[in-house]
């Protein structure tokens, strides 16, 4: 048996995609695994903002779209790329085990976030991550940074940046845990929805994939990324707006802590909901609810209406 999965061609990407492709063909030695590389949207648009050229889909539309073709049987996805809706007759069927979802800095001298000096250039694309990093030191100058991993670790040693902010789980996977300065607490920087963890993603109907993959299915990441998964599809938030989302789980217990922000991070909202794990998708929805009510509204459609972030 032969299953291909669908993968963006990036670093990063192709060791998620292996990884995952290692643990089938150990588990089913009978199936061998195939990669087969996909340029998406967001690989060919470099110069400019993700926010600036839509927030939904970027980097999986093109995978998605030859999983309904049948080119491909699977797709492995950063979780905090996937949009809160996909198609109809795709379904994300397992998600492995969860890498620490912090955001890393990375400095020129060693310095944390504390430490960089007023004024400090600070490279970054995201928008939930400049709110924040503008809400705890409003003197930062954000400059837009987008490519690969290694292409940012680069244009930090370029010298024009102090600092960049890049995934923890991301470096981690590529080796590169030694680089980060500092993993920044979710006091400061609350990561994106799904941030690392992976999703795969299968068409419905294929219950003969659904039934190989199932073993590498993890509960807790299963539960903490659909209670953020259901909160961001309630905010309507695209990928690439300030919207943050952490749940946590301790044996029964789930809490869940979101965020959306001004852009310039001069108000930020943030709450708390602490539930059981049996309410997983309620509390997130809830907690959106609850933001939505303390003024989210107005910061998302104001947002929206700049063209940032598409809903």
């Amino acid at each position: 048996m032969i299953l291909r999965i669908g993968t963006r061609a990036s670093k990063l990407a192709l060791k998620q995609s292996e990884w995952v492709k290692g643990k089938i063909e150990a588990r089913h030695p009978d199936v061998n695994v195939d990669l087969i590389r996909i340029k998406t949207m967001g690989d060919k648009i470099l110069d400019s903002p993700l926010s600036k050229i839509g927030g939904k889909g970027l980097f999986v539309k093109e995978i998605e779209d030859a999983l309904l073709e049948r080119k491909v049987d699977l797709a492995v996805h950063s979780m905090k790329d996937v949009p809160a809706e996909l198609p109809d007759r795709l379904m994300l069927s397992t998600f492995p085990k969860r890498e620490n979802p912090a955001d890393a800095l990375i400095s020129i001298g060693g310095q944390t976030l504390d430490q960089l000096p007023r004024g400090a250039n600070v490279g970054t694309s995201s928008l939930r991550r400049g709110a924040q990093l503008l809400h705890t030191r409003p003197d930062l100058k954000l400059v837009p940074l987008r490519g690969n991993v290694d292409t940012r670790l680069r244009k930090l040693e370029s010298g024009d940046l102090h600092a960049i902010i890049l995934a923890a789980a991301g470096l981690k996977r590529l080796g590169l845990s030694s680089r980060i300065t500092q993993n920044l607490s979710f006091d400061q920087v609350l990561p994106a929805v799904g941030q690392g963890a992976l999703g795969i993603e299968v068409r419905r109907d294929d219950e003969q994939t659904i039934s190989l993959l199932h073993f590498l299915d993890h509960n807790a990441t299963r539960l903490t990324v659909t209670t953020e998964r259901a909160f961001l599809k309630e905010l309507e938030g695209g990928c690439q707006v300030p919207i943050a989302g952490l749940a946590q789980l301790d044996e029964d217990k789930l809490s869940f802590e979101g965020m959306v922000a001004e852009l310039d991070g001069s108000s930020i909202l943030r709450e708390e909901i602490i539930g059981t794990k049996d309410q997983a998708e309620e509390i997130g929805i809830a907690l959106a609810r609850k933001l939505l009510d303390s003024g989210a509204d107005r910061i998302l459609e104001e947002i929206y209406g700049k063209g940032l972030g598409q809903k």
